[in-house]
């Protein structure tokens, strides 16, 4: 029988496929893993997985366990998870977990129609940092989350799009970019791309922290951050750049730092998500009235808060 550490350590790393990322998802250390890993492949007499210095693949032994243990481990989650659920009586609180003020107004706005339109039950917004919006879905804390795309975490269920923000890139006030009305996808060859939080989703990384431009121009790496206010600090202090979405220029006004439009990037798109197992009712109702809200809001505020236009 393997301990639940063993098991998720398994089946975390059969998805990831990165010793890295998986540690950083179990909150663990790369070593613990590792030693973990070992520790399951002697009880089961045999590699379950291929290592090698450029990557990590499942052996044919562990794709089996893996096609085997899967199935069950989700029910087991899911199970837990209606538990939980009941104890907590999540039929009447859904915790939404949202980063930003902008995500934050949307939120408190739904709460407040979801409060007219369904007396006795409530939402309950809840403020998270970039770097652990996905762990505190897996781990319960929160219910729905309200990310922007690309999102295809597994066992996890995307909403609608409740709204979209063009994309800034945000500049130290210094810098000459900072004197243009608008950039190109082609000028972050011309500074220090900031590192988001390494916890978040390799594809994520890849769209928002490119290594090379659209036609193949090296993109330098600036410092790494974990929260946005830090990111703007190392940019005021011209450390870096970072791609943002507009709604900066409303909640994040600075002196040294400048918001710079981008003409050719595609716009940044919020949806809402949850895990599979969570009860659904609730959450349609929920992304029902956010779209409404964000409906609201763009009414009431300038285009220039969202950036873009909310979903109608």
């Amino acid at each position: 029988m393997l301990e639940r550490v063993e098991l998720e350590a398994f089946l975390t790393l059969a998805e990831e496929l990165h010793f890295g990322r998986t540690a950083d998802r179990l909150r663990l250390t790369t070593g613990r893993v590792s030693q973990t890993i070992r520790k399951v492949e002697r009880r089961i007499g045999t590699p379950l997985f291929e290592r090698t210095s450029r990557y990590v693949r499942l052996t044919p032994a562990g794709q089996r366990l893996y096609d085997d243990l899967l199935p069950p481990y989700r029910a087991l989650e899911a199970g837990l998870r209606k538990a939980v659920n009941a104890a907590r009586d999540i039929a009447n609180v859904l915790r939404v977990g949202y980063v930003g003020p902008a995500v934050g107004q949307l939120t408190i706005r739904a709460a407040e129609l979801y409060a007219q339109r369904h007396p006795g039950s409530r939402i309950q917004p809840r403020e998270l940092q970039i770097a652990d919006g996905f762990p505190r879905l897996r781990d319960g804390d929160v219910d729905v989350l309200i990310v922007t795309l690309p999102h295809q975490e597994p066992g996890m269920v995307n909403g609608p799009v409740l709204f979209s923000e063009h994309r800034m890139l945000a500049v130290p006030a210094q810098h000459p970019l900072a004197e243009r009305d608008t950039v190109s996808l082609e000028d972050l060859a011309a500074v220090r791309l900031l590192q988001a939080p390494r916890t978040l989703p390799p594809y994520w990384l890849a769209e928002r922290t490119p290594l090379l431009t659209p036609s193949g121009v090296p993109i330098e790496p600036g410092p790494a951050f974990d929260t946005l206010q830090e990111a703007l600090s190392l940019i005021g202090a011209g450390q870096g750049a970072w791609v943002v979405g507009a709604q900066v220029t409303r909640y994040f006004a600075r002196p040294d730092v400048v918001y710079v439009p981008f003409r050719d990037a595609p716009p940044l798109e919020w949806v809402p998500t949850w895990l599979a197992a969570t009860p659904a009712a609730a959450v349609h109702a929920f992304n029902e009235l956010a779209r409404d809200a964000a409906a609201l809001l763009r009414l009431a505020t300038v285009r220039a808060d969202f950036g873009g236009s909310a979903t109608p």
